[in-house]
């Protein structure tokens, strides 16, 4: 099956702009980082918003690796935000960044939140990458945490998104969804589900939006010249989630 295609990215006459976001669990890189960078790659992001990256020995060198892999650079976060990481095209142009450690709940993991603020083309957006809680209590905190940060970035349009450890029916989503698009709802656009890649049963992984900013196409890149299943299957333990966003200028 092949895709309709997602809008190229563009910038429109108007200063607005078409940016292409993608989610992805990259489980510390330990599969087929090969098959990882082709389909990041092909997916053609301006931003991607990394769950998972390499933490521990030479954490920045495995960044920066992935980054020039995938025709990226590396934006923030890592092991300074506990895993999240943000990449971007030379599209982007950096305001600020901010890598930040959420409160531990001892015996469970250290979590955090990878933040930017970036201009591209006429629009200023915050960027926000986010691996939440398995823990239930715990991941409904976080995702309010995740919306205080949004609204205190600054920026009149936003972008989050990350494995969330909870489905659209779940406490931490929905309340995730109450305030923001969640983009796979608003505009459905290839595969849905995301876990577990081989089978998937889930779908945990979301990008989600400001009300201000126009939803194009949202979803799992099932489909798409240049993703082969074989690459989604071997490149990390889940699916990747492609969206397509218009952001009004500034």
């Amino acid at each position: 099956m092949v895709l309709t295609p997602l809008p190229d990215s563009r910038t429109e006459p108007d200063g607005s702009a078409v940016i292409r976001v993608l989610s992805y669990n990259v489980r510390s890189m330990h599969d087929d980082t090969e098959a990882l960078a082709r389909v990041i790659r092909a997916c053609a992001p301006d931003l991607v918003l990394v769950q998972e990256a390499p933490r521990f020995f030479r954490w920045r060198k495995a960044a920066a690796r992935l980054a020039k892999s995938s025709g990226l650079v590396v934006l923030s976060g890592g092991a300074t935000a506990a895993g999240p990481l943000l990449l971007c095209s030379l599209r982007a142009s950096v305001e600020r960044t901010e890598d930040v450690l959420l409160p531990l709940t001892p015996g469970l993991h250290r979590r955090g939140f990878a933040t930017a603020v970036v201009r591209i083309g006429g629009v200023r957006l915050g960027v926000l990458s986010c691996h939440l809680s398995l823990q239930r209590d715990e991941r409904l905190a976080q995702a309010e945490l995740l919306l205080e940060r949004l609204a205190s970035m600054g920026a009149e349009h936003a972008v989050a998104g990350g494995d969330l450890n909870d489905v659209p029916t779940g406490k931490a989503f929905t309340h995730l969804a109450g305030q923001l698009q969640d983009c796979r709802a608003v505009a459905p656009w290839g595969g849905e589900l995301t876990f577990p890649p081989h089978e998937p049963r889930k779908r945990i992984d979301a990008v989600f939006a400001t009300p201000g900013i126009e939803v194009l196409g949202c979803g799992v890149p099932t489909g798409l010249p240049g993703v082969s299943g074989a690459d989604l299957r071997a490149a990390t333990d889940h699916l990747p989630v492609l969206a397509a966003l218009r952001v009004p200028a500034v």
